[in-house]
């Protein structure tokens, strides 16, 4: 009998965090797609130093940005941003923060 009222009691303390957690940590004014401005579109921006260490770093061991000249860079930039599938502006900022810190 004890261990039915305890598997009943879990029961309802699950359910009940369940419906919290899905239900009680929303807004309490209902939001269209209209009211959200232009939140869709928010990007975090990250420095050139992020980007490197964050992509950089996966593959390989990033090497000392004194290690390579300014032109160096460039070429290195364009051929691991096909390799690693960076964009224009990831890459440029990459190739920037090398290009300053050597």
């Amino acid at each position: 009998m004890k261990r039915t009222n305890l598997f009943k009691l879990t029961l309802i303390l699950v359910v009940a965090i369940t419906t919290f957690i899905a239900f009680g940590c929303g807004t309490s004014k209902e939001t269209s797609g209209d009211d959200l401005g232009d939140l869709g579109s928010f990007k975090v921006e990250k420095s050139g130093a992020v980007l490197w260490g964050e992509n950089c770093a996966r593959c390989h061991n990033a090497p000392d940005p004194t290690a390579f000249s300014d032109t160096q860079w460039e070429a290195i930039g364009t051929h691991m941003r096909v390799r690693a599938g960076l964009t224009a502006e990831e890459t440029n900022k990459i190739v920037t923060f090398l290009q300053q810190s050597n």
